[in-house]
């Protein structure tokens, strides 16, 4: 990290445990993801399959989401055997005791694990597909998630999907050790001021409207308890990082870092740094290439407030990583 004085967090991802973790995919295979993979030695990863959590066997017949009469069920062609009560009890008891967490990755189209694009049939027998949905465990992680990113390992082959996805779980690791003791419980309002400090820039690539509510919630001009402030800012955190930054703001968050060094660089550095955003604007270059020219440009004149901002290094440099489903930022880009 640019700023020695505060080592990166570890986040807490909870992961399909067939993510080349166990071989308990029901045709007992294990699924190998390369994003997954160079994540494991970054984060503290938490692994579930609720299928064999709740008593399947491996291997096993493969179960579908059925949706009958209006309600979902996890049922089994080949025995014709209906999971669904089994499943449902699983998830209250793996709910009651759910951890924090800063993220979720999820196997995709997975009956009990996709968080979507999981194919639903019409009937028990012989079912024709009805459409998608998500499966039994991510349609209610997402219910109970409190607004952590939930994603599946096909969507993050997705170079903009991943780097906002990195970004909001580092993002709210921090927060979660900056701010509050897992320990003791307690919260500082002083970890929240230096949080929401070291973190302006790169929520006003994301979205400025919101990043001055979270502003107007530290300033606690009403004299709110601390606990009721960082409950505020806490809830309030994922609606800021709900999707990736329009390149424009992010683009708007540039120039505005920029705007520090405007009366120590030369006239041909500006213009460097000009034309670089441009082919940023125009996908010729990627994000990384201004956020170095400025991460070179803060060393250089020592401005200790641009060291501090996440904005030049939102998530360690290890997992930085080109590779690409061929969709790219114009997949999830808005002007």
């Amino acid at each position: 990290m640019l700023n020695k004085g505060n080592p990166e967090p570890r986040p807490r991802v909870l992961i399909s445990r067939c993510l080349g973790f166990d071989n308990c995919r029901y045709n007992a295979a294990v699924v190998k993801d390369e994003f997954v993979e160079q994540l494991k030695e970054s984060i503290e990863a938490v692994t579930v399959c609720p299928e064999v959590e709740m008593g399947l066997e491996t291997p096993r017949e493969p179960v579908r989401l059925v949706e009958w009469e209006g309600e979902f069920h996890l049922f089994q062609p080949a025995t014709g055997k209906d999971y669904t009560e089994k499943m449902n009890d699983f998830l209250d008891r793996w709910f009651e005791k759910i951890p924090q967490f800063d993220g979720a990755i999820l196997k995709s189209r997975s009956p009990s694990c996709g968080p979507g694009d999981v194919k639903v049939f019409n009937a028990f027998e012989q079912p024709g597909q009805a459409g998608k949905s998500s499966g039994f465990f991510g349609a209610r992680l997402k219910d109970e998630s409190g607004g952590f990113p939930i994603e599946d390992e096909g969507r993050l082959k997705n170079f903009t999907i991943r780097e906002h996805f990195l970004t909001s779980i580092y993002t709210l690791a921090r927060f979660r050790m900056q701010v509050c003791s897992e320990e003791d419980n307690s919260c500082l309002i002083s970890g929240l001021v230096a949080f929401h400090q070291q973190n302006k820039m790169l929520f006003l690539a994301y979205n400025d409207p919101v990043l001055r509510e979270l502003g107007r919630i530290v300033a606690n001009h009403n004299r709110l308890p601390e606990k009721n402030i960082i409950d505020e800012y806490r809830n309030l955190l994922p609606e800021l990082l709900n999707g990736p930054p329009k390149y424009s703001a992010m683009i708007n968050s540039l120039q505005h870092a920029f705007g520090g060094f405007k009366h120590d660089l030369s006239g041909e550095e500006k213009k460097l740094f000009l034309n670089t955003l441009e082919e940023y604007r125009d996908e010729r270059v990627p994000l990384s290439v201004p956020l170095h020219l400025l991460k070179s440009w803060a060393v250089r004149f020592d401005n200790q407030y641009l060291i501090d901002q996440t904005l030049l290094q939102p998530y360690p440099l290890e997992l930085v990583n080109i590779y690409d489903s061929g969709k790219g930022r114009s997949s999830a880009r808005t002007a």
